[in-house]
């Protein structure tokens, strides 16, 4: 096939994005739709950058150089990209690729004014927008100018801050080329951005314009603050005017310049409200075409606009599909299940077949519809209180739709049936033998599916995980299982609301609860303390471990002196704990088992920074703590008028939730015992069928539904193009922030803790564990990152029991997910750990290394200088 250097826009295909880029297929796209006008141009295609490259060999050797740097090594990337766009403006374009630009140019005009833009074919992407990193030329005038404009297009591929963008998000420089778009320029009256749907709270009712005198460079490159607008339902429903100073107008001669606006102009609206209006509309009719919101570039000029470009908006989060028109409000389960990382799709589709609960799904996370409940005033109240109290963000979130007229249309009273989070338990004894016998039974469960699970494979392995997820979920949501937990939950809430009004103790059930029988989770992080002791006396293992680096290890340890007791302990704990990890509500998500090397920096760290005997001792003093809390309150009751009643109520509290409380994070760990049980069946089947050439590799099954990997171990066949784009929409996601609460409209609503007992700077949160503590914060957002030192308090997103083997070495905690009996809260209390969660971008607020106050009592985080 000839190679085609030059289109003409109209002849641009929108699928067309390998041959002109993505912004040269968008306005191909854009020129084709009925009523949008786009400035005459021609594409110069990637054929003729790739003849380009191919006249350099040299530069194959620096991008190999390139793609081995790290992103961070600034000064590498500025020196070796500075060459290879040296090198590339260098080269003289050949004479038949000049001739056909030439050409091109004599078609539309050769004395005529040109914007030369480049369009590289990773950019404007539905998951990628990479906007901003190569570059745009205006005003450019003749074709030597524009010859060697073209060139500079092409080097910008090369910017350093567009090739540390593909560093960081992991894109080969090889497979990224630039085309280039030559169009005719516009002399705008005004210009600007319109983004068909909000950026700020992802509402797809709502455009948002913003615009400026002159071109649009100058709102670009942040030269004026803009006039901005929102429009919604054809009319604008918010309006700012900008003083704008500055604007950049074209020179006769060629090129640009920035020119002071006449006093008198500054503070007049660049647009009048029904050229917004218009704008918006114009907005929509370009939204249908691309079936996505769009973030536009437009000109006004003569009172028409003409669009310059449009790409979609990458930051919006998708909306659950409802199949009607009607409004919903999504409630976020990653943040109940403190686990806010998008899943995979088998991972969704099992969490889906485990739970009771119908749930949505949009950007790999799972929402829960909650829209009845809360028309419904039967049920609203319940939901509220439960919601509030577990996580003030999402029923503040809650209140707010509620207050916004006619969003949610009330329900006659009677409302749907049954509490969407767990309900008030029937009453029950407070007997430590209902909690050993529960434990029974689902372990002997799990180990009889294990047993039968071997025998399984092909569909009648599929056909058994369905039937024996039947018995996870009623061993799951068995009635008495729950009676355990929540009536410990809420005999912990009677302990403070009873405590505090009778004794003015806050949180006391935070004390109360330290070191109780049965945790399943904290027992974890003590026993992983056991391991290091075996290992500590070995300095051969402990040295060898600081220079882990892949599986292999533990096969490793047995050559070296105290090698095989310090790999049977790390045996011993994975047999018991292996089947966990981050993220593990995500079946397929690596757990321990698999890749043991995660914990290697946790052992060490437990090795410097404990004596021997550090984890009885620990279990011990949380008991003497508790057991002394106990006495002191159990007497100052019995001093107080009725004290005798209020003593003996207190007790009977007390009993129950250190009898229940522990239980309280077992059926998790059965549950996730019992995936890992089908996980590693899944893998098994999954090897089948890569060497039956049905699947490319095992991890494929992960973007795989249920039902679909039924179908494919019943036809030995497999959509390969699905999965691809699965891999594709799933590295999207993990860019998106999931929402506590999301509408359907796609508005994302925040909530607000309404709290004016919170100091000027300090940082708003839930209290979940009680106490005050200072010191040097720790920002760890993955694990096996973690290099703590004795004293530090943890700073991260969220913490599910997989982190609980980090909480033996920190005094304090502070997370941006998270509610009173989420699992980082009961394990923080039964640490004994001063514990705030839900504090908004904690993360991102909080440097890594400075020292902080953690009030556990009054949930908030004082930044110190």
């Amino acid at each position: 096939m000839s190679e085609q250097y030059v289109l003409g826009l109209h002849e641009v295909e929108e699928m067309q994005v390998a041959v002109v880029g993505g912004k040269g297929a968008h306005l191909g796209a854009l020129s084709r739709i009925d009523g949008v006008r786009v400035p005459a141009g021609f594409c110069v295609t990637t054929d003729a950058f790739r003849r380009i490259m191919a006249e350099a060999p040299s530069i194959d050797g620096r991008l190999d150089q390139l793609s081995r740097l790290n992103p961070d090594d600034r000064e590498a990337i500025r020196a070796l990209s500075a060459e290879i766009r040296r090198t590339i403006e260098g080269i003289a374009i050949p004479g038949d690729l000049a001739a056909a630009i030439s050409r091109a140019l004599a078609r539309l005009g050769e004395q005529a004014a040109y914007a030369v833009r480049s369009s590289a074919t990773a950019e404007d992407l539905p998951t990628a927008s990479f906007a901003g990193q190569q570059d745009t030329y205006l005003n450019v005038m003749g074709p030597a100018a524009i010859l060697q404009h073209v060139s500079r297009c092409w080097a910008s591929l090369f910017t350093e801050r567009a090739v540390t963008y593909r560093l960081r998000s992991g894109i080969d420089h090889r497979k990224v080329r630039m085309a280039v778009v030559v169009q005719q320029m516009v002399f705008p009256d005004a210009a600007g951005i319109l983004f068909t749907a909000d950026p700020v709270t992802g509402n797809r009712k709502v455009a948002s314009v913003e615009a400026s005198f002159g071109l649009g460079e100058a709102l670009v490159s942040g030269l004026v603050n803009p006039d901005a607008f929102k429009v919604r339902d054809g009319e604008v429903v918010a309006k700012a005017v900008a003083a704008k100073q500055r604007a950049i107008h074209a020179l006769p001669a060629g090129g640009t310049q920035e020119v002071a606006i006449d006093p008198q102009r500054q503070e007049q609206p660049a647009l009048t409200d029904a050229q917004v209006v218009r704008l918006a509309r114009l907005g929509r009719r370009i939204e249908t075409h691309f079936g996505r919101p769009q973030d536009i570039e437009w000109c006004l000029a003569d009172d028409g606009f003409q669009i310059v470009q449009s790409r979609p908006i990458t930051t919006l989060f998708p909306i659950p599909e409802s199949g009607d028109r009607k409004n919903h409000v999504y409630v976020s389960v990653g943040h109940q299940q403190m686990m806010t990382d998008p899943m995979k799709p088998l991972g969704l589709s099992f969490w889906q077949l485990t739970t009771p609960a119908p749930m949505a799904e949009a950007g790999g996370r799972l929402f829960v519809d909650v829209t009845q409940r809360l028309a419904s005033p039967a049920s609203r109240a319940g939901l509220l209180e439960a919601l509030g109290r577990s996580d003030p963000l999402t029923g503040d979130a809650l209140q707010t739709i509620l207050e916004r007229d006619g969003f949610i249309r009330p329900l006659p009273d009677e409302g749907p049936p049954g509490p969407l989070f767990g309900g008030a338990p029937a009453p029950i004894e407070t007997d430590p033998a209902i909690v050993t016998e529960l434990i029974g039974r689902s372990q002997a469960s799990i180990a009889a599916s294990e047993r039968d699970i071997r025998t399984k494979s092909g569909e009648a392995l599929l056909d058994f995980i369905q039937a024996d997820i039947q018995e996870l979920k009623r061993i799951l949501f068995d009635p008495q299982s729950n009676q355990v937990f929540m009536s410990a939950m809420e005999a912990a809430w009677w302990l403070n609301d009873q405590l505090q009004a009778w004794l003015g103790e806050k949180n006391a059930a935070d004390t109360l609860t330290q070191s109780v029988p049965h945790n399943v989770t904290s027992e974890m992080g003590l026993a992983l303390l056991d391991v290091a002791d075996v290992i500590r006396p070995h300095p051969d293992v402990v040295a060898f471990l600081h220079h882990v680096e892949d599986e292999g290890f533990l096969d490793e340890l047995a050559k070296l002196s105290g090698g095989r007791e310090a790999r049977d302990a790390i045996e011993a704990w994975l047999e018991k704990y292996g089947m966990r990890c981050v993220g593990e509500i995500d079946i397929t998500r690596p757990r321990w088992s698999e890749r043991p090397s995660t914990l290697v920096p946790v052992i060490l760290g437990n090795i410097k920074n404990f004596e021997p005997g550090a984890g009885p001792r620990r279990f011990e003093q949380g008991r003497q703590e508790a057991w002394a809390m106990e006495q002191d309150v159990l007497e100052r009751l019995r001093a107080l008028p009725d004290g005798e009643r209020k003593s003996e109520e207190a007790k009977q509290m007390i009993d129950r939730v250190r009898t229940f409380i522990g239980y309280r994070e077992y059926p998790k760990y059965g549950m996730v015992s019992r995936y890992f049980v089908y996980k590693q069946a899944l893998l098994k089947e999954a090897e089948r069928l890569v060497q039956a050439h049905v699947l490319r590799e095992k991890e494929d099954i992960f973007y795989l539904r249920f039902p679909e990997l039924r179908d494919v171990t019943r036809t030995n066949h497999v959509d390969d193009q699905l999965i691809c784009r699965r891999k594709d929409a799933f590295r999207s996601y993990q860019a998106l922030p999931p929402p506590r609460v999301l509408t359907s409209d796609g508005e994302v609503i925040t909530g607000a803790y309404r709290r004016d007992d919170v100091p000027a700077g300090a940082l708003a949160g839930l209290p979940v564990s009680a106490g005050v503590i200072e010191g040097r914060a720790r920002v760890i957002l993955d694990m096996a990152q973690a290099d703590l030192e004795a004293g530090d308090i943890l700073v991260t997103a969220y913490t599910d029991p997989s982190w609980t083997p980090l909480f033996v070495a920190i005094t304090g905690l502070v997370t941006e997910v998270g509610g009173l009996m989420t699992h980082g809260a009961v394990i923080a209390r039964e640490y004994g750990l001063p514990a705030v969660v839900g504090v908004v971008d904690a993360t991102r607020l909080i440097p890594d290394g400075q020292r902080i106050r953690v009030h556990g009592t009054d949930g908030y985080v004082e930044i110190l200088p």
